[in-house]
């Protein structure tokens, strides 16, 4: 039965390591884990999760886009789990939107993506998946991607003067005041 799993924060050195792969997908712990992931990104009100995040250093990511009270403009899709994902391709367009993350709370930061990706993963049942995401879950894809390579979203930062607090996001963002 999937439980909701603690999410380490930020200074944790497990953030910051590179995950290894994911060798046997019909492990299950590896299945397991793919459960508590989806279950805690949904009570979390997140759109995406990495295992690194639930101190799992394992090449899995959860991409779970919903509106929820701190996405409350996210594309509604099903929680899709892509083990070893890679991006094999990405747009020359670069686009910088509003991210947050469960390991880092309190903080929002503009960071640059790709607009388009191209991503190659295999499935939790074992079947490699090609997948061109665009936009927003373009966007979650690259924030969780990075959580396997070590890098927190603030990494990626320009400046830290693109950098506001969740309460001030909700306010002027969320809220358009």
């Amino acid at each position: 039965m999937a439980e909701l799993v603690p999410i380490i924060q930020l200074g944790n050195p497990i953030l910051r390591q590179k995950a290894v792969g994911v060798d046997n997908i019909q492990d299950e712990h590896i299945q397991k884990l793919i459960e508590d992931l989806i279950t805690t990104v949904a009570k979390a009100n997140g759109v995406g999760i990495a295992a690194p995040q639930v101190a799992e250093s394992y090449r899995l990511l959860i991409v779970a886009s919903r509106p929820n009270p701190r996405y409350p403009n996210a594309p509604e899709m099903e929680p899709t789990a892509m083990i070893n994902p890679k991006i094999i391709a990405h747009s020359t367009e670069v686009v910088k939107g509003w991210e947050g993350c469960l390991s880092v709370p309190g903080i929002r930061g503009l960071i640059p993506r790709y607009q388009a990706i191209e991503v190659e993963y295999t499935d939790r049942n074992g079947k490699l998946q090609k997948q061109e995401l665009t936009d927003f879950v373009a966007r979650i894809f690259q924030h969780e991607y990075d959580h396997l390579d070590g890098v927190v979203f603030v990494d990626r930062l320009e400046s830290t003067l693109d950098m506001i607090t969740e309460q001030e996001y909700q306010q002027r963002v969320v809220n358009n005041t």
